[in-house]
């Protein structure tokens, strides 16, 4: 199948919308020009609203794992411990780089199970520069409790990281009102912008910490907030994803943030009420304190059909979903609901994995998981 008529089902990157790459095709400037400066100045501006918060936010050339390597590397130095709290692929990443800066002290969780909160308040007990979490993490469909780590950060004098790559504009994310110290976020999740931007905001108690010449040089945070005062980015930015990030968050805006994240979360329920109609069990375990996601669902991989015969199918016919990464290859599927993502997306990613399921003799008739999707959607 031509790749123009793939419907792109996965939790990032995701489908783009026609104004967002027709922007990217607008005349290049110069990354110092006053044309520039204008395209920063409304990024930054509607990046507050999307996160939340009054802190300053920054703009940088490369994927979201760049703004989380810009916030560790600039608060942790080689004398400095950071908490970083696991429980997926992307929590992992934390681990690595307060390594690399630092030294880390994981406190890993099986994956797509909730944080113990005890766990992690005597491990801030011990002392520590700064706690780094996932969000939303992206690899089980879990969203932690950032508001109640938050809370135990503020409480052990921590710097509290959060990545949000998958979660800002699709799941609630109050930046101020949790007391996130640096929040990070990509491209190409909720904003639906192609991948190569990590946007992150910054406290001022935050910034206050950050020193020229700590951590990465690329990923410079205080060179990069030195020069977003003045609209400006320390090295040649990626001119072109801008264009695309200016008129992303200006369609954003027109939907209304909060309208988008009522459409993402009656998505996100109407896959799950598929995957409840049609038996198949979805992976993250939940409590009181983390919930499923609005942008991305995790299942399990139904009993007698395995990942080739599932997401395989589904490609032949035209849509594409996630597997499992590491250990969870071939155990889970993960259907992503954000960005620019629609009803009739979602039903027909629900009506092309029942024809496989029947096909493969996994169920018997179909139908049952699309009409639970669409009472779910239009509920």
């Amino acid at each position: 199948m031509d790749i123009e008529d793939t419907l792109l089902m996965i939790p990032g990157p995701v489908k783009v919308p026609q104004r967002v790459l027709r922007a990217m095709s607008k005349p290049m400037v110069s990354h110092r020009s006053a044309d520039f400066e204008t395209i920063y100045e409304d990024c930054r501006s509607w990046l507050k609203e999307l996160f939340d918060t009054k802190n300053d936010a920054v703009v940088l050339s490369g994927s979201g794992t760049a703004g989380m390597e810009a916030a560790v590397g600039g608060i942790i130095g080689k004398d400095d411990k950071i908490v970083t709290v696991t429980n997926g692929k992307f929590g992992e990443r934390f681990t690595e780089l307060g390594d690399r800066y630092g030294t880390a002290v994981p406190l890993d969780f099986a994956w797509g199970t909730p944080f113990d909160l005890d766990r992690i308040e005597s491990a801030l007990e011990e002392g520590a520069k700064a706690i780094a979490m996932v969000h939303n993490e992206t690899s089980v469909g879990i969203v932690n409790p950032a508001k109640e780590v938050g809370k135990l950060a503020r409480k052990y004098d921590a710097v509290f990281i959060v990545d949000g790559i998958s979660s800002v504009g699709g799941n609630e994310f109050l930046t101020d009102e949790w007391g996130i110290d640096i929040a990070i976020t990509g491209s190409q999740k909720c904003l639906a912008v192609p991948p190569g931007l990590a946007m992150v905001t910054v406290s001022k108690r935050a910034e206050e910490m950050l020193e020229k010449g700590k951590g990465g040089y690329y990923t410079d945070l205080k060179a990069h907030l030195d020069k977003a005062k003045k609209n400006q980015t320390p090295y040649t930015p990626a001119v072109s994803l801008f264009y695309a990030l200016q008129e992303a968050l200006t369609i954003a805006a027109e939907e209304g943030f909060s309208e988008r994240r009522a459409r993402m979360a009656r998505l996100a329920k109407g896959v799950r009420e598929a995957a409840s109609a049609l038996e198949i069990e979805l992976f993250p375990q939940v409590n009181e304190h983390s919930t499923y996601s609005n942008t991305v669902t995790a299942m399990k991989m139904p009993e007698g059909i395995t990942d080739g015969q599932l997401r395989g199918g589904m490609r032949k016919r035209g849509v594409v979903v996630s597997g499992g990464q590491s250990g969870l290859k071939g155990k889970i599927f993960r259907i992503g609901t954000m960005g620019a993502c629609t009803e009739a997306d979602v039903l027909r990613t629900i009506q092309t994995l029942e024809l496989v399921l029947e096909k493969e003799g996994i169920i018997s008739r179909l139908g049952a998981g699309v009409e639970a999707a669409s009472k779910a959607i239009d509920a």
